[in-house]
């Protein structure tokens, strides 16, 4: 469901909360990039809308040949909203699957 008429760099999201619910989400660009969201947040910002307040693991998607990790942006969101558990960010391309800890992308995450 990606809109990135611009990267033409599709990239979907998956959230695992702590509920046991999975919620998607896709990179939506925009001509005013600033406006451009990640797959990432979309899916994380889907379920903290629902009222979830505990990830527990990311997967991310691109059919491209190049592996796809999140950018700073969604590190930290995703650190705001790791429970007790770290969280698992899973990336997959054609043709690898990686499944690493949140802090191996953000050692240094903040929650106020």
């Amino acid at each position: 469901m990606s809109y990135s008429p611009f990267s033409k760099f599709a990239v979907g999201a998956a959230v695992l909360a702590k509920s046991g619910k999975i919620y998607t989400g896709c990179n939506i660009e925009n001509s005013s990039f600033g406006m451009t969201i990640c797959a990432e947040r979309c899916a994380i910002f889907k379920a903290v809308s629902e009222g979830e307040k505990e990830i527990l693991a990311v997967a991310i998607f691109s059919p491209n040949e190049d592996d796809c990790y999140p950018c700073g942006a969604c590190r930290q969101v995703m650190y705001e909203f790791q429970g007790e558990e770290e969280i698992s960010v899973i990336t997959v391309n054609k043709s690898n699957l990686n499944i690493r800890k949140l802090s191996d992308f953000l050692p240094f995450g903040f929650k106020i």
